[in-house]
């Protein structure tokens, strides 16, 4: 089963497709973050930036991750095509293409007949986009390198954010967190909701400074383990990935 399959089974918000209402730019259309919510506390949370995606399922209370999946994405014709990078649930899917019938009316997106609400719009966060972490600063020196088959990946919509940790040739996954975030003052400040390592981080709110030098993203703090760190992301469309 692919993700969303997965998520529609699991989640009761179902209904039949409506008509696209107004829609001149659909990417911009769907650009955001939207939500499910099922009558069992399960939570979905679909990232959409301008050419990439990620759906992370999970609980809040308790906190419990259950599943993610993710990559590149194309409109067309009324469909929705996901090509998958990292796929938790069915890693055999990494690579494939799910293709959905989709349909916009004001802040709802109906997606294979699941209804989703819209959180944002891609505003008012400054990080908003897909990101690839390019490197690190230790011991004063900065190290670079160009992501390959291995990828870090930090998907923002205008108020959430989901990092994601995977290898799209072994299909591997090496962990996922996200949640809201917010951006003020050069301070960049995660609230984590789900931590695919250990659920108990679910709760935390992390503050890191921030800059934008050039258009890469220097992120630094501290980690959800305390250590400090020194975070270099660029974005994909800049990496060519």
């Amino acid at each position: 089963m692919t993700i969303l399959t997965l998520i529609l089974a699991a989640l009761t918000s179902l209904a039949p497709a409506q008509a696209v209402t107004s829609v001149d730019e659909p990417v911009a259309a769907v650009r955001g973050a939207w939500q499910l919510v099922g009558e069992d506390g399960t939570v979905a949370t679909w990232i959409i930036t301008d050419e990439h995606f990620s759906v992370a399922r999970y609980r809040t209370d308790p906190a419990q991750f259950i599943s993610t999946g993710g990559g590149s994405f194309s409109l067309a014709n009324g469909e929705l095509r996901l090509k998958y990078e990292f796929h938790t649930a069915n890693p055999d899917l990494v690579g494939t293409i799910e293709t959905l019938p989709f349909a916009i009316t004001g802040d709802e997106m109906v997606v294979g007949g699941a209804r989703w609400a819209r959180i944002d719009g891609g505003k008012p966060g400054a990080l908003e986009g897909a990101w690839l972490m390019t490197g690190r600063k230790r011991d004063g020196e900065i190290s670079m390198r160009k992501p390959g088959v291995r990828r870090t990946m930090k998907i923002l919509s205008g108020t959430r954010f989901q990092w994601i940790a995977y290898n799209v040739e072994t299909r591997e996954f090496f962990g996922s967190g996200g949640g809201t975030y917010t951006t003020a003052d050069g301070i960049y400040t995660e609230n984590i909701e789900f931590f695919s390592r250990d659920d108990k981080r679910a709760g935390a709110s992390l503050k890191f400074n921030y800059g934008l030098p050039e258009g890469v993203w220097h992120h630094q703090g501290k980690s959800t383990a305390g250590e400090p760190m020194h975070e270099i992301w660029e974005r994909r469309e800049n990496v060519g990935i």
